[in-house]
């Protein structure tokens, strides 16, 4: 998948109310843009920061543009957008590249399930030798020395994924959990016991109960180094589980 249009580029001047971002565009001109994350986006908003944004000319939007990636440090780049992964997932799964999730005939989205009242990212069936299969997507921005964190803040609700997960398998179906990796400079993925240190418990005893867990990096940049529009999982990233 790509964008529709070619991005905007700009620089951060701030993001406030969680859901808005001043953007100062290269021609000069401020505009204020929809943040779409719900994060705390830890290490993804740097003061004067490269970012770029998306247009949109659907005239009922209260907002133009969307701020979709962020230069985090010099030629590394993060998509922000969490409105992304679940699509980059299904892309990257029906094309072939992940293999862990390969040989399925349907796959449907936001399918309501568990018994703490969530919807699933992704329900995969119709394969001729595994179970229907639940894959929770994650996006994977926060990035230390390398290593990709998740979660970059406390998230009751990510815990709460986990226990559906859990209870899925008990049940007899697969479940996954998969990490987007949304950071070029991300070359593993760790969960964040230094911010929420009980995610990190619970996805530890996810796995022991069988629930799965892969991670796949997009190809955010080009050649060059600059953003190419190109949003596909592309490789595997190995995930690290030890506390």
């Amino acid at each position: 998948m790509k964008f529709a249009d070619p991005l905007l580029e700009g620089r951060l001047i701030r993001r406030y109310k969680r859901f808005l971002a001043d953007v100062r565009l290269a021609g000069g001109e401020e505009v204020t843009a929809h943040c779409p994350n719900t994060g705390s986006m830890l290490g993804c908003q740097p003061e004067n920061a490269r970012v770029w944004l998306s247009q949109s000319d659907n005239p009922k939007r209260k907002l133009k543009y969307t701020w979709e990636l962020v230069e985090t440090s010099p030629g590394t780049i993060a998509c922000v957008n969490t409105a992304r992964p679940n699509a980059q997932a299904r892309a990257a799964i029906e094309a072939g590249v992940v293999q862990e999730l390969a040989g399925y005939s349907t796959i449907r989205g936001e399918v309501r399930y568990g018994e703490e009242k969530s919807r699933i990212d992704l329900l995969l069936s119709g394969h001729a030798a595994q179970p229907d299969t639940w894959v929770e997507v994650k996006n994977v921005t926060l990035a230390e020395g390398g290593q990709g964190y998740f979660p970059d803040a406390v998230t009751e609700r990510g815990q709460k994924h986990l226990r559906e997960l859990i209870a899925q398998v008990v049940k007899g179906d697969r479940a996954v959990l998969f990490f987007a990796v949304n950071h070029t400079g991300i070359e593993e993925v760790r969960p964040a016991d230094h911010i929420d240190a009980r995610y990190g418990q619970l996805l530890r005893q996810a796995v022991e109960a069988g629930v799965e867990v892969v991670a796949y990096r997009a190809a955010l940049v080009g050649d060059d180094g600059n953003p190419s529009g190109q949003l596909e999982l592309t490789e595997p990233v190995p995930v690290n589980l030890e506390p």
